[in-house]
């Protein structure tokens, strides 16, 4: 009687160009993974994929009236809404993605468990979905500017895609990573919520960076800094496109990226035997 065999797949430790074939050569799950997850947020609600301007617009709402009424935070001579809502709309791409990246890995480890697949694919999915929510909310920042009667930079049709892509690998470096620890110690599921609202006050998004004076340079750290000060100053005219800072951020995204990339992989080597 002939012995089965059982073959196992296990993935690379290591990324290579392979690595990016084989996301493209599995699209159609990427897509698959992309409207589940759109479905699934938006299953049995009355306002369906409105929740995503509701959320953003909500919290424009309450910090106008706290922050730029009461307390009268600056907001570089501009209306404070339309000021906090560009970097709201940012913060939540950014917060939201992290948030979700972090969790992705534990929340799909049934399938995970069965099926072999490019593992990457969950990660970019996730963060996609959030894109989508973030084109849709944007349309709620057309409208104020139209409002308002701001006229966007003309560089901001090559600046704009530039942040959101900062913005992309921003939150998919610091996921990939917080992901991988999430799969060893369930910690990371608790503290994030916590990490995620005290990185929002040390990032520019409800006051602006002229405000930390001659400290500014350690909110330049911050790679979501260069991207709500830069789509303001394209959007608003609130000042000068500051290069430099677009530099650092996309210098330090891709750090943080490579680094993520990396983490991950190394985790996602013995993934199925430890989630």
């Amino acid at each position: 009687m002939a012995k089965s065999s059982k073959i196992f797949i296990k993935p690379r430790k290591n990324f290579s160009f392979s690595d990016i074939r084989e996301i493209w050569d599995h699209k159609e799950l990427m897509y698959f993974f992309t409207w589940r997850d759109i479905k699934v947020r938006y299953r049995q609600t009355a306002l369906g994929a409105l929740w995503a301007i509701f959320q953003p617009f909500m919290a424009m709402v309450i910090f106008s009236v706290f922050f730029g009424k009461f307390i009268g935070v600056p907001s570089d001579g501009v209306p404070y809404p339309i000021f906090v809502y560009i970097g709201l709309l940012f913060w939540q791409f950014f917060s939201g993605s992290l948030s979700d990246i972090s969790n992705i890995l534990v929340n799909n480890h049934s399938i995970i468990t069965k099926i072999y697949f490019p593992r990457l694919i969950l990660p970019y999915s996730s963060v996609i979905t959030k894109l989508i929510d973030f084109m849709i909310a944007a349309v709620i920042l057309i409208l104020m500017m139209i409002y308002y009667g701001y006229m966007p930079h003309l560089l901001a049709l090559f600046i704009i895609p530039l942040l959101i892509i900062i913005t992309f690998m921003a939150s998919m470096g610091a996921g990939l990573i917080l992901a991988s620890l999430n799969v060893k110690y369930r910690d990371v599921k608790y503290i994030l919520p916590y990490f995620i609202q005290l990185l929002m006050f040390v990032t520019p998004v409800i006051y602006p960076a002229s405000i930390a004076g001659s400290y500014k340079w350690i909110l330049s750290i911050n790679p979501m800094m260069g991207v709500i000060q830069n789509s303001r100053a394209a959007l608003l005219g609130t000042g000068p496109i500051d290069w430099i800072l677009i530099l650092i951020s996309l210098i330090s995204t891709l750090i943080l990226m490579i680094l993520g990339i990396y983490i991950f992989k190394r985790t996602e080597h013995y993934l199925a035997d430890i989630i």
